[in-house]
């Protein structure tokens, strides 16, 4: 079974792609224009897979279109470049509001009372369950990457994090001996970044990023692609984990500024 999954992949991916998708790729994702010329062909041989395999409903009145579909499949698959990857394999379904949605919430609280609230919200990503998608912040952030936010790259990190287990920021690594190293970098840096909080200093990484382990992977997996070279700079052992997992390396994509 899984080898005639490969052999659909590898010719749904051969096929030829349309220059008018190719045109909106390159519109609404500007680091497509950095990678080489294989990791071009390469990606655009993942969006095929993706749109093949993963199903695109709108909501709240958004009617879908080709914009929509590649615009997102495009960022979705960034992630999985260089890598061996099976697309996501627990989520079939991508659904997309037109702008920001608000979905319901319960908390209990410390003396065991239910709180419910309607929360407002970009984006979110269940295990084992679809990806849910604001049309309006998926754009801005694909048309915006210096902003540092992407709520596409923030939701498929969780989508990989949560790939073979439940969401704890740490995806599955290549080899078993890698976790520990992981869990030293990140573990470490998502404790720093609760100081910084707590200490009211200047930090890099969103606030949003210390709800949890789960949400500070996913908020650094924006960073490491939108805005590689202050990450590096100032968290140079926490690019190096993401550098290793994506095989990627962003910030050299990236040339230098001249003055004069």
């Amino acid at each position: 079974m899984f080898g005639f999954k490969r052999k659909r992949r590898r010719r749904i991916s051969a096929q030829p792609f349309p220059a008018h998708w190719l045109e909106i790729i390159e519109r609404n994702s500007p680091y497509y224009r950095r990678l080489t010329a294989g990791e071009q062909d390469e990606l655009r041989g993942h969006v095929r897979v993706f749109l093949d395999e993963k199903r695109f409903e709108g909501c709240g009145g958004l009617e879908i279109t080709d914009e929509i579909r590649l615009t997102i499949a495009a960022h979705a698959c960034l992630l999985l470049l260089n890598r061996e990857t099976d697309y996501y394999p627990r989520m079939t379904t991508v659904l997309v509001y037109p702008r920001h949605y608000f979905a319901h919430e319960a908390h209990r609280l410390s003396d065991g009372i239910i709180m419910e609230e309607m929360s407002g919200r970009e984006g979110e990503s269940w295990h084992r369950g679809p990806v849910v998608l604001s049309w309006d912040d998926v754009l801005e952030g694909a048309t915006e990457p210096e902003a540092g936010h992407n709520v596409v790259y923030h939701e498929f990190a969780h989508q990989l994090d949560g790939e073979w287990r439940t969401n704890e920021g740490a995806p599955t690594l290549p080899q078993d001996a890698m976790y520990a190293e992981w869990a030293r970098v990140l573990g470490g840096e998502y404790e720093r970044l609760l100081d910084d909080i707590r200490c009211n200093r200047r930090h890099l990484i969103d606030d949003y990023g210390a709800t949890n382990p789960a949400e500070f992977f996913a908020v650094v997996t924006e960073l490491f692609f939108s805005k590689p070279v202050p990450l590096k700079r100032r968290h140079p052992e926490l690019y190096a984990q993401l550098k290793t997992f994506y095989r990627q390396d962003p910030a050299a994509r990236i040339k230098p500024q001249t003055s004069g």
